[in-house]
């Protein structure tokens, strides 16, 4: 049974910062690229960032790109999210996934249940 627990959401005002992370179980984490994706209210679920297994490639979404830094420590079997330079517009629930066996890192087949992260002033 794989189980991806996200935690770190919380409140912050725009130009703050949040850290995320997700704890992973149920599965060999060291062998899966792992991504961050996210669901504004009313909107659909957007991809934000992915992972290679061993953390030598990153990749980012361009609304992103420059502010938020994905890494993992498969010691720990965590991933996680530094946010930086947070907007109103980030606001969503934030997952963590788990992508698909030999498939591109926005391509994914498990996520947990989301940690929200609002940005307001």
């Amino acid at each position: 049974q794989v189980q991806l627990v996200e935690s770190g959401g919380g409140l912050a005002q725009p130009g703050g910062s949040l850290r995320l992370s997700c704890a992973a179980s149920g599965f060999t984490f060291s062998s899966y690229g792992m991504s961050w994706a996210r669901q504004a209210p009313g909107k659909g679920l957007e991809w934000v960032s992915g992972i290679y297994s061993d953390g030598s490639d990153t990749y980012y979404a361009d609304s992103v790109k420059g502010r938020f830094t994905i890494s993992r420590d498969n010691a720990k079997n965590t991933l996680y999210l530094q946010m930086n330079s947070l907007k109103p517009e980030d606001t969503a629930l934030y997952y963590c996934a788990k992508v698909v066996e030999g498939a591109a890192l926005y391509e994914y087949d498990t996520w947990g249940q989301g940690t929200q992260v609002t940005v307001s002033s």
